[in-house]
């Protein structure tokens, strides 16, 4: 059995009559990476803050190892809990060099100079001890904040929304370097971020939270193919949704019927949760759709057509062939999988 690093059990936080986080559980393993995922506003900082012990939960309990941290009657203040953070904004002293910065939080009974060597060595920082934060590179800015949390050797590491403030071609180099550090140090990391594909990339399972609730916990294969709730679906790769009914062996819907396994009774009515990636565009001057829009997008484009229900879907094409807004097709349910669905409200 796992080693459990962190464990939060129905954490309840109200700003004023604002409720942020509410009955919100979570656990993460020893040395694994969890991302906590979720549009702005949902609970995801709030619940990081809660862990690192910067605000205290109205109800709930967080356990760091075995070691309960905040709960009735008990709340640990954050130096004291063995949890590293990487804040938004890095938050390095302008005034002290980059060894300072890294050596700041450890302790005096260790060989500090020795391990701010270790660790900016880790993050592939050796040989810039002696600059300030002004003459790096926001890249290398983030590395040094990732040194001085992973100086002390935390128990957990966590990080908000880290790669935020950089542009997009850094952030994507980032990402792969952070990672291939977090898992040089053995790190168990909670990891926030309002990023699909960043979350997915990242964690070895992603929390996905909604108005302060944690709908879903799961790997990330199976939080995008298997979403336990609608707006999972919905928030994991932009699914639209097509009507239809369960049948025995499959789901019927506007686009034709599609074989597959079915969780609710035959003649319910259901919400096929669908991606662009799942139809096909068949040019036919005789078909029943109709483009009303082309969106470029450099490899691929992606089309919005209208059905004759009304409904409007999204649909891949190869950048090789271009349809104009106006035309008519045929629109193909191809997904290759079973479609999560979900009961229509009615």
């Amino acid at each position: 059995m796992n080693e459990i690093a962190v464990r939060c059990e129905n954490l309840k936080k109200t700003f004023q009559t604002n409720s942020a986080v509410h009955n919100a559980s979570v656990s993460v393993q020893k040395g694994e990476i969890m991302a906590l995922l979720g549009p702005s506003g949902c609970g995801k900082t709030t619940t990081l803050r809660m862990i690192a012990g910067f605000e205290r939960p109205d109800a709930g309990r967080i356990y760091v190892g075995e070691r309960l941290v905040a709960g009735p009657g008990c709340f640990v203040p954050p130096e004291q809990r063995q949890v590293g953070m990487v804040f938004q904004n890095y938050a390095l002293f302008p005034h002290m060099s980059v060894s300072d910065n890294v050596a700041y939080g450890l302790s005096r009974k260790v060989d500090r100079r020795a391990c701010v060597a270790e660790t900016l060595s880790l993050v592939g920082l050796s040989g810039t001890e002696k600059r300030m934060p002004h003459e790096l590179s926001g890249g290398q800015q983030q590395r040094v904040a990732l040194a001085r949390a992973l100086a002390p050797k935390p128990r957990v590491l966590l990080l908000d929304e880290p790669f935020s403030g950089l542009d997009e071609g850094l952030r994507d180099q980032l990402r792969g370097d952070v990672l291939q550090i977090l898992r040089q140090s053995g790190a168990t990391v909670i990891l926030v971020t309002h990023n699909q594909e960043e979350a997915l990339f990242l964690g070895d399972r992603v929390a996905v939270m909604h108005d302060g609730v944690v709908e879903q916990v799961a790997a990330p294969e199976q939080l995008y193919a298997q979403p336990a709730s609608r707006f999972v679906a919905e928030f994991m790769g932009s699914a639209f949704f097509l009507h239809g009914v369960a049948r025995p062996n499959g789901l019927e819907t506007e686009l034709g019927f599609l074989a597959q396994a079915v969780n609710v009774a035959s003649g319910t009515p259901i919400e096929a949760a669908t991606r662009p990636d799942d139809l096909t565009l068949i040019a036919d001057p005789a078909g029943p759709a109709r483009i009303l829009n082309t969106i470029y997008r450099g490899g691929s484009y992606l089309y919005e057509v209208q059905l004759p229900s009304g409904n409007v879907v999204r649909c891949e094409g190869p950048h090789t062939v271009r349809h104009a807004a106006g035309e008519a097709v045929r629109i193909e349910l191809t997904p290759g999988h079973g479609l999560a669905h979900f009961v229509r409200p009615l």
